[in-house]
């Protein structure tokens, strides 16, 4: 079952890199497509890829994707070994503006089919953007986060965007308040997660 992930992941992937469904695609570097365990049962999802990103190619890899490497490590998480991270939209917008609402209903498609493969029990959307595109149109961050919510069967989280924990970092504290947090819904309702942390 996890190598059939993986290669239909792979291929879903292929598909991807070619994707010109809106303009984003005519100024980016790499598609974003996304990373991580392939039977994942935590689906971290981001707004889009910023400078850094599209040029590696891997989502959070910039300053503040350090900073989440950080917070994961911190409640056992690996984006290697046992959760997956993608994003809304698969390429950058210019300047890193958040994506208009036609480039992530163009791009929307791609997640969809991640998560369809992926079969996450638990989604854990980074900021407003992913957010409000998942689990509710009027979500209010910095008061929403940490609050579990539940569609389809499957637990969902907002969560503080790293970007925006390095531009006020206050708020760190509340963020790691809300990453324990999922470390007890891991606890309560993932068989696996940690399992395959230790797993080589």
């Amino acid at each position: 079952m996890i190598q059939n992930n993986a290669s239909l992941l792979d291929n879903l992937e292929k598909d991807c890199l070619s994707c010109q469904r809106c303009d984003l695609s005519r100024g980016r570097h790499n598609v974003v497509f996304g990373v991580g365990a392939p039977d994942a049962e935590v689906l971290f999802i981001g707004e889009g890829p910023g400078e850094q990103e599209d040029l590696k190619g891997e989502p959070f890899v910039g300053k503040a994707g350090i900073l989440l490497d950080k917070m994961l490590r911190a409640v056992d998480l690996d984006r290697n070994k046992n959760i997956y991270i993608a994003n809304i939209v698969k390429c950058r917008p210019p300047q890193n503006r958040d994506p208009l609402p036609e480039e992530q209903e163009l791009c929307i498609a791609w997640l969809r089919r991640q998560f369809a493969l992926i079969r996450p029990k638990i989604i854990v959307c980074l900021g407003r953007i992913a957010a409000a595109r998942i689990i509710k149109p009027d979500i209010r961050i910095k008061k929403e986060h940490g609050k579990i919510f539940r569609k389809g069967g499957v637990i969902m989280m907002p969560i503080l965007h790293p970007a925006a924990l390095l531009r006020n970092p206050a708020d760190k504290p509340a963020a790691f308040e809300d990453f324990l947090r999922l470390q007890q819904l891991i606890e309560e309702h993932c068989e696996h997660t940690y399992d395959k942390l230790n797993s080589e």
